[in-house]
């Protein structure tokens, strides 16, 4: 007889398959930040990748037209920009923060991508 032990795997699958459901869960609940222009611009992701809240400090808008004088943007663009930056930054850190969970979760196991709706 093997020493292969299917009912073992499988039970280990169900356990790491339970897990993986309980930290997608809570990774709803954890947040990272983003920001750019030295904190002029900042947003909030959660673990899940959903931009939850976004910043952006009254120095940085003026009226249509306004120049770069007194601190203030210069141009829609340069907004865009520096919110697109933001973003970028806070799901980075939520896809970080979501694979290093994932992993503690299957205790390193090296999964395939969307395995256990990963």
């Amino acid at each position: 007889m093997s020493d292969f032990d299917l009912k073992g795997i499988f039970e280990a699958a169900q356990r790491i398959q339970g897990e993986m459901a309980r930290v997608k869960g809570e990774l709803g609940d954890r947040t990272v930040a983003g920001e750019t222009g030295g904190g002029l611009v900042s947003c909030v992701a959660n673990g899940r990748g959903e931009l939850v809240a976004l910043t952006i400090d009254p120095s940085l808008l003026g009226p249509v037209g306004d120049t770069h004088e007194g601190g203030k943007i210069n141009g829609k663009k340069m907004l865009e920009d520096l919110v697109i930056g933001a973003v970028n930054v806070a799901l980075d850190k939520a896809r970080q923060l979501a694979q290093e969970e994932i992993a503690k979760a299957t205790g390193g196991l090296p999964l395939p991508p969307g395995m256990f709706g990963g």
